[in-house]
């Protein structure tokens, strides 16, 4: 903790003074993953709390990617300098689930803040997703999101489909790729970031198809991966063919293919709702569908999954520390605010409060496509197959398949090697990861 007194400046003796009085200020760091236009929400959003208050100071911190900022908040737990707050994204869940003596609950967090806490105003796919099986929740579900469809509309009449009419199946969305790359209308037709949240996570959710076994780790941590099942060999065969012509076209393992979009070099893309900040702030002439599902698969189109992050808390802080956090999460949990973020930034309000207000306001009658993500993960009741991925070392386990499906897409295995190996070296690797 640092302290700040009403006479900053001063001489350090005068500093220390300050910092026992009762003008101290509790600083409170929070490491992040956020660029582009979520970097300015939050900036924007920890300005504001500080602003609103005069007792405590977040600091936000950005730390890389997703990954890197996991394995950055690892590091300084090790090390003893851990921060207070640290955003971690959904593949890391089970990671943080498996360190828990390191984490403090947030449900405890929130309880020290004087007000009774209440998870059932948060939104029930998302804050299960965050919680023990008993229920108790550890972390804040910050920037809930589901994947969704983004399509260049200036492309799509210039290769001569219908702009106000997005692809709902797999099938439709190659059909309308070869269009796009054959009439010239773009040099890429469909680029996907995340193939493995997206294109194998949510695939299955969607089209509700095994994952893995306990539930897809949800019941159980002694998982095994079913996803070379036919249905997605299938599909990632269909998207290694269309790769050898650049129909479809590789961006990264993460968020880099928005770039693909952004620029127009691809026509279609399949990102995060939280990606539509920066679609919108490009200017471009977009459109947005549900995320296209398997034609011919019972079930589909199922519920999606939620990505995006939550903010956990690290173990052995101060009670003044926590009760900045609480008060904090407090604020990211106004209506107001949850309302603001969810309409900014494509992220999905995390209570039901704000979702509410948003529809009764009428924003979604002037934006029908936004509500999109909330109708994915809320439409139907979660099944086995859908509640969600949670393994304990799910960022190895992704890392895995991405060596394999970059194999796949360079043409040199099909898709049903590149699923049988990460199967095998997935399965080997949670093992491990056990101790087994």
């Amino acid at each position: 903790m640092k302290a700040y007194g009403v006479a900053a400046g001063l001489a350090a003796t005068a500093s220390l003074f300050y910092s026992t009085s009762a003008f101290a200020v509790t600083e409170i760091s929070w490491w992040h993953a956020m660029t582009g236009a979520n970097n300015e929400v939050v900036e924007t959003l920890s300005k504001e709390f500080n602003e609103s208050q005069s007792e405590y100071k977040v600091v936000p911190v950005f730390k890389g990617t997703y990954p890197e900022a996991l394995n950055a908040g690892i590091a300084a737990f090790r090390a003893k300098q851990a921060p207070d707050i640290i955003q971690v994204f959904d593949a890391g869940t089970g990671v943080m689930m498996g360190a828990e003596e390191a984490m403090k609950p947030v449900a405890d967090i929130l309880s020290m803040g004087g007000k009774p806490f209440d998870k059932s105003q948060y939104l029930g796919g998302i804050v299960s997703y965050y919680s023990k099986p008993d229920g108790t929740m550890l972390s804040f579900p910050y920037n809930s999101s589901s994947p969704i469809l983004y399509y260049n509309k200036d492309v799509f009449q210039k290769a001569g489909l219908d702009a106000e009419n997005p692809p709902k199946t797999w099938a439709e969305v190659w059909d309308a790729a070869k269009k796009i790359k054959t009439s010239g209308a773009a040099n890429c037709g469909f680029t996907s970031t995340w193939l493995t949240w997206i294109q194998t996570e949510n695939f299955a959710a969607w089209n509700n198809q095994q994952y893995g076994t306990n539930e897809n780790g949800i019941a159980g941590t002694d998982v095994e991966l079913k996803i070379n099942a036919p249905v997605f060999v299938k599909h990632f065969q269909d998207l290694a063919d269309l790769a050898k012509d650049g129909t479809f076209k590789y961006g990264g393992r993460t968020s880099e293919a928005k770039q693909l979009f952004l620029s127009g070099e691809c026509g279609i893309m399949t990102e995060s709702s939280g990606g539509l900040g920066d679609v919108v702030k490009s200017g471009m002439n977009y459109g947005t569908g549900s995320l296209p599902y398997e034609q011919g698969v019972e079930g589909a189109p199922q519920n999606t999954i939620p990505g995006g992050a939550s903010l956990w808390v690290f173990a052995g802080k101060s009670d003044e520390q926590y009760k900045g956090i609480a008060a904090f999460f407090e604020f990211l949990s106004q209506t107001k605010i949850q309302s603001r973020l969810h309409q900014v930034s494509g992220y999905l309000p995390v209570t039901l409060a704000a979702y509410e207000d948003t529809k009764a306001s009428g924003f979604y009658e002037k934006n029908p496509a936004r509500e999109i993500p909330i109708k994915q993960m809320m439409g139907k009741a979660p099944t086995e197959n859908s509640k969600g991925v949670r393994l304990v070392n799910l960022p190895q386990v992704r890392d895995i398949m991405n060596e394999e499906f970059e194999k796949m897409l360079a043409g040199q295995q099909t898709a049903q090697q590149a699923l049988d190996s990460a199967v095998e070296r997935g399965n080997k690797a949670i093992q491990e990861a056990l101790g087994n």
